[in-house]
């Protein structure tokens, strides 16, 4: 009887220590069963605590600096007004016309600058073919006459703009550059920057003007060059017709001389 209670005593010895030995990490705490502490479970929060504050610590640098705003630092070129001479009333208008918004200023300065055509011409004209040297030189005097005063008043317009905008432009930039918490969150700074993008967008247009003009300008002078260069094939083809017609030799000089166009 004796040598079966120890073999008991033994068994649950031994159950009670391979239980000790196979129980997970959590334990009661101050001797109370329902408290237990789980060491995994309390490292896997400590790991999530710390990434999250230093989320949080991202965000919160991203709403108050910004430090390298150097990146968008562009440099405005100041224009300084046209003074054009005017001795006798020549260029009238011409300084209002390139400083300001002033199409009536830019017709009067192209006007006063230019020659005035023969109060006699149009009847002139109107005997000329469409397509003869003195119709292509009306149509090239008619259309200089449209696009100049256009262009006068386009250049007029940027440098007015230029100097309308000086102080937006510099609002922005000194915001831009603005270190203080005032500027710098990340929504200020978004709005910031479609600013500066609208600003940009703005120059582009009054870019594409100055461009247009001078596209125009560019069409006059290949008009010009052109009518200049069929001109002289045209004389040239009566020069050979003339020669043909007329014999340039010394016994024939009066009818020649009469009747050649060199």
């Amino acid at each position: 009887m004796k040598t079966k209670l120890t073999n008991r005593r033994k068994w649950l010895i031994g159950a009670g220590a391979t239980l000790i030995l196979t129980a997970t990490p959590s334990f009661a705490l101050f001797g109370l069963g329902d408290i237990v502490f789980d060491p995994t479970s309390y490292a896997s929060l400590v790991q999530q605590l710390t990434m999250l504050q230093m989320q949080y610590s991202t965000i919160k640098n991203n709403l108050t600096h910004f430090s390298f705003k150097q990146q968008w630092q562009t440099t405005v070129s100041a224009l300084e007004n046209t003074d054009v001479a005017d001795l006798v009333g020549e260029t009238a208008g011409m300084n209002a016309a390139l400083n300001t918004n002033s199409p009536s200023a830019s017709s009067t300065a192209w006007k006063a600058a230019t020659i005035t055509m023969d109060g006699s011409a149009p009847s002139y004209l109107a005997s000329q073919s469409l397509g003869s040297a003195r119709t292509s030189q009306l149509a090239l005097i008619e259309t200089s006459d449209a696009v100049s005063p256009d262009c006068l008043t386009a250049v007029g317009q940027y440098r007015d703009a230029r100097a309308t905008n000086a102080a937006a432009n510099s609002s922005l930039i000194t915001q831009q550059f603005d270190s203080s918490d005032a500027t710098n969150s990340e929504v200020q700074q978004l709005n910031l920057l479609n600013a500066g993008d609208a600003q940009r967008m703005a120059e582009m247009q009054s870019q594409g003007t100055l461009q247009a003009c001078l596209a125009s300008q560019m069409t006059i002078a290949n008009m010009e060059r052109r009518n200049a260069a069929v001109e002289d094939l045209n004389t040239a083809v009566a020069v050979q017709q003339q020669r043909s017609a007329n014999d340039t030799s010394a016994a024939n000089e009066g009818s020649t001389w009469a009747n050649y166009l060199p």
